[in-house]
């Protein structure tokens, strides 16, 4: 009895963290199926593995090796990394079943508490990073952050010069900035009025010889 609660409490949460948190703000559906397998399958593992005297020890190993395994399908940003080993996280707590039962659900309600507010839009709105081609080589380090500013429009904290082509006159950077609209931006002026002049059409008439 006291596993199938373990299940439904690990089914639940790997729920709100993949539907309510994950799909909802990044919109990956590939990355959802890849939570909810990791998860379940973690799941059933760690439950197997747990009625032996050595389940712990092999539970720790399981979370060992699954952290070390390479994605290379596809490129993973941080932040859908963090969500991965939450999920991992999740299904080895429930698998294991931890005593009591309040300790384990408040263990995952953590889990899901801290990847709520980490990775809430409003916190660091302005932090981003990008990677930008500048159409010059900018080499001194004043010159490329104004550049950058002025592109950007924000504040520069970090830019790394990934390449410089001084021959196709070209600059790689990877930059870390927080964005602000009015930097960088100057007012336009009026705009400007084109005028047209649309002549007459002139019409030749045969004189008479």
């Amino acid at each position: 009895m006291t596993s199938l609660i373990f299940i439904a409490a690990d089914l639940a949460a790997i729920s709100v963290l993949t539907f309510v948190l994950y799909l909802r703000r990044h919109r990956r559906r590939d990355l959802v199926v890849s939570y909810l397998g990791m998860n379940v399958g973690v799941l059933a593992v760690a439950t197997a593995l747990s009625g032996s005297s050595a389940g712990l020890g092999l539970g720790l190993g399981l979370f060992g090796v699954l952290s070390i395994i390479r994605l290379r399908s596809t490129e993973l940003a941080q932040h859908e990394v963090a969500y991965y080993f939450s999920a991992l996280a999740l299904g080895l707590i429930a698998g294991l079943g931890i005593e009591p039962i309040w300790l384990t659900g408040s263990l995952m309600g953590l889990i899901l508490l801290v990847m709520f507010v980490g990775d809430h839009p409003r916190v660091l709105p302005a932090h981003r990073h990008q990677t930008v081609i500048l159409d010059r080589a900018l080499a001194e380090d004043g010159e490329l952050h104004a550049r950058l500013e002025e592109v950007l429009h924000g504040r520069v904290h970090s830019a790394t010069i990934v390449e410089l082509d001084l021959v196709n006159d070209k600059t790689i950077v990877d930059v870390r900035f927080a964005y602000s609209p009015a930097v960088g931006i100057t007012p336009a002026g009026p705009p400007a009025i084109e005028t047209m002049t649309i002549g007459t059409p002139v019409h030749a008439s045969a004189g008479a010889a």
